[in-house]
């Protein structure tokens, strides 16, 4: 297994081993995980998908990390920063994205606010992100509910189609913080 990057109470976020391509997939390839990131995925699809994802931890020192249950080790999902790179996404292209997505075992428990506040912590302190921006799609509640109770603000003028997705899904719809209030933000979001 890979070495932790950063441990919560009830979580280990690490970075990607080989193993964890296929457990992964296995895990989280449901209609009910997928069905706001443009549905199930071929094994191919995964693949192209793990392999981007894994090229950000080697390019940029970080992605969106494995989330493991810290008591059983099982995968949860993942969550962590990248680097933007959707097709559409304009001047937000190569600024520090976080994200998550996690098996629906896991929904509901507050692991996704956990993995996003320990993340945060990591973007705004080890990778001295100036801001970070979350993404979602509009019928995505859940996410964009996570996304203000981490002290993320909407920002309207920063939505943009992706082109890789239909009228479903579009448009992306975009959420902000900078640094500088991420400290206060962050107490509010754990008190």
């Amino acid at each position: 297994m890979a070495e932790p990057i950063a441990q919560t109470a009830r979580l280990i976020l690490r970075d990607w081993d080989d193993e964890d391509e296929v457990r992964f997939y296995e895990v989280m390839n449901r209609e009910q995980v997928m069905r706001h990131l443009g549905g199930v995925q071929l094994p191919a699809e995964w693949r192209e998908s793990c392999l981007r994802v894994r090229g950000f931890s080697r390019d940029f020192g970080h992605t969106f990390w494995i989330v493991e249950d810290r008591a059983s080790r099982e995968i949860l999902g993942f969550c962590g920063i990248k680097r933007v790179n959707a097709p559409g996404a304009r001047e937000l292209t190569g600024k520090h994205e976080i994200g998550w997505r996690l098996r629906p075992e896991a929904w509901g428990k507050g692991i996704a606010k956990e993995a996003a506040v320990a993340s945060l912590d990591l973007a705004f302190g080890r990778f001295q992100a100036p801001h970070v921006i979350a993404m979602t799609v509009p019928d995505n509640k859940a996410s964009w509910g996570l996304m203000k109770r981490l002290g993320m603000t909407r920002r309207e003028d920063l939505d943009f189609i992706d082109e890789r997705f239909g009228p479903e899904l579009n448009p992306s719809i975009i959420y902000w913080i900078d640094a500088a209030d991420w400290p206060s933000a962050r107490a509010a979001a754990l008190s």
